[in-house]
């Protein structure tokens, strides 16, 4: 196991011991610094805007004594054309690990092959698998287990989505996703997820039906309903995606002690309430905030010598 693309390359132990190590870091306090990546460094290649991938990954490098490069599409030989695959090679001779954050997953994919460090997914359109781990995190911090917790995403089947039922299955967490027809999950990502889940006995569902999602759920999930690139199918999806929106009368049929979840940026008003992600049950910042403890972790199992099994 060299990189960490889709969620699923750390087995499901290791991922929840990654959990509990981060939080267990978190409790001892934010200022706690380490050296364990001291002389590392790490390249941060992102071809897509960004604020928490990108500072979370700096912040959380700094905190354990390395450092990062960051490389804007303008930065590259990649917009004057060099291939993914020479650019992966040639920043193997310079760093010690890559975190890419682009469009299609085929590229990140392309420059784990021929890289030959380790290679982080920081979002593409089709994964997002370092705010799986802060959303698990968050739970686990919140409910103090995450076995029999079920967790509802409202909205659109996208990277996050897809990586909230990957991520969740494998650990053992029910994940029900309510969404459109026309903009349901990845069918190969979701036949993933259920053979994750017959291993670990987490239960997925995919439904049309908003109160079928939300029954007992302790978590509410929703997102943004257009996301970059996405932009001239603004009103397509405003909609599709409009009777998808979490308010405070989605809570009704969740668990009484239910949150809400979202990985930011929102846009309040179109897939939640202000009175929701601004109220009493929302923990997305502290969300935001698990992004630097779950990435600290994945740094030291996949940049400080421990081969993740």
């Amino acid at each position: 196991m060299k990189d960490y693309l889709d969620g699923t390359e750390l087995s499901a132990e290791k991922t929840r011991e990654l959990l509990r190590e981060a939080l267990d870091r978190k409790r001892r306090g934010r200022s706690a610094r380490s050296a364990s990546l001291a002389g590392k460094t790490l390249a941060l290649l992102f071809e897509k805007h960004s604020t928490r991938t990108r500072v979370s990954f700096e912040a959380g490098v700094a905190q354990l004594g390395g450092r990062t490069i960051f490389l804007s599409p303008q930065d590259t030989q990649l917009a004057r054309g060099e291939t993914p695959a020479d650019s992966a090679r040639v920043l193997s001779e310079y760093v010690d690990g890559i975190v890419v954050r682009t469009f299609g997953h085929e590229r990140v994919e392309e420059i784990a092959r021929h890289a030959s460090v380790p290679v982080i997914n920081g979002l593409t359109d089709l994964h997002h698998p370092c705010q799986a781990l802060a959303d698990f995190l968050t739970l686990l911090e919140r409910f103090g287990r995450l076995e029999g917790l079920k967790l509802a995403y409202l909205g659109d089947g996208n990277n996050v989505a897809h990586s909230l039922l990957l991520v969740g299955a494998l650990i053992g967490v029910r994940v029900s996703v309510a969404c459109p027809p026309e903009l349901q999950p990845d069918a190969g990502v979701v036949a993933r997820a259920r053979e994750l889940a017959a291993a670990s006995g987490a239960i997925i569902q995919i439904t049309n039906e908003i109160q079928a999602a939300c029954g007992g759920a302790h978590a509410l999930y929703t997102d943004v309903w257009t996301s970059m690139g996405q932009e001239g199918e603004e009103a397509l999806r405003h909609e599709l995606l409009t009777p998808y929106r979490v308010h405070g009368e989605t809570f009704h049929w969740a668990d009484k002690d239910a949150v809400f979840m979202h990985c930011l940026p929102a846009h309040r008003g179109e897939e939640v309430s202000a009175e929701v992600i601004d109220g009493p049950r929302s923990v997305v910042f502290q969300q935001a905030g698990n992004r630097l403890h779950a990435q600290k972790i994945l740094l030291e199992v996949l940049l400080g010598g421990n081969d993740g099994r």
